[in-house]
């Protein structure tokens, strides 16, 4: 078993304000005995504002700053930030930090619908990113991510057996259902457990964001590679503690011949 917490939270403007939820959020997953702690997309800051200012490479000090809290509780963290692209637009980057581990994944789909363009400043990835933690290969994904079929199964094909998935998403008539059926379907299509860990709904708590931009609608889900849902969060910041068994993934791909049949 693989003990995770998913910290459903609302980011703010400032970085530095938001590594103070990120200290709060690992020390209460890690003494619960969490190994990783997962923090949705844009946790350093969240959209709405322009984020060239804020970004910094992964040994910059924001990264630095949450490495630190990775190795004092001796847990593997997930958040989302944001690196320069050296374009004048930033990259969309999953830090991955601890447990011999500090790396990053770009995001590879950028948001570009619903009237949002994410691409008009942020530049995309290109590689799918796995890494191991006590013996079980976990790969990430980003938000819009999940509405990509292959990514996920790409991730699967290198040996992942649970893909975290850290996101802001945009809220809008039926946007709630769409997130949950996404997050079930890409579980199915790869066998693999997906843990979705999303930004807080800003309503829920009183706060103000630009109502143009993808700022959260909470509803962290959890599902097995059977589609199955394991837990689920409500709209408001909360944590998810989940304990998740990789075996889980191997039976639902064997009993569903999603990946070993394939013909495209």
């Amino acid at each position: 078993m693989a003990r995770i917490a998913l910290c459903q939270v609302n980011s703010g403007d400032d970085p530095e304000a938001n590594l103070k939820l990120i200290r709060s959020g690992v020390e209460a997953a890690a003494a619960d005995g969490a190994r990783i702690v997962v923090f949705p997309e844009a946790a350093m800051a969240r959209f709405g504002r322009p984020l060239e200012p804020i970004a910094e490479p992964l040994d910059g000090p924001w990264a630095s700053a949450v490495a630190a809290v990775a190795a004092e509780h001796d847990v593997v963290v997930v958040a989302g930030m944001f690196t320069p692209a050296g374009d004048g637009r930033v990259r969309n980057t999953l830090l991955i930090t601890g447990g011999g581990h500090h790396r990053g994944y770009d995001k590879i789909h950028l948001y570009d619908a619903f009237g949002f363009a994410e691409s008009d400043t942020v530049a995309p990835g290109a590689s799918p990113v796995t890494f191991e933690l006590d013996g079980v290969v976990y790969g990430v994904a980003t938000c819009y991510d999940v509405r990509f079929p292959e990514l996920f199964r790409a991730l699967a094909d290198d040996g992942a057996d649970v893909v975290l998935l850290p996101a802001s998403w945009g809220a809008g008539e039926g946007k709630r259902e769409q997130w949950e059926v996404l997050v079930r379907a890409r579980a199915l299509d790869s066998g693999c457990w997906v843990l979705a860990c999303g930004q807080a709904d800003p309503a829920a708590t009183g706060v103000t964001v630009n109502p143009k931009a993808p700022t959260g609608i909470g509803y962290s889900l959890v599902a097995d590679g059977f589609g199955r849902v394991a837990a689920a969060a409500g709209a408001a910041p909360e944590t998810l503690l989940v304990d998740v068994d990789p075996a889980i993934s191997a039976q639902a791909r064997t009993a569903t011949g999603a990946l070993a049949n394939r013909r495209l």
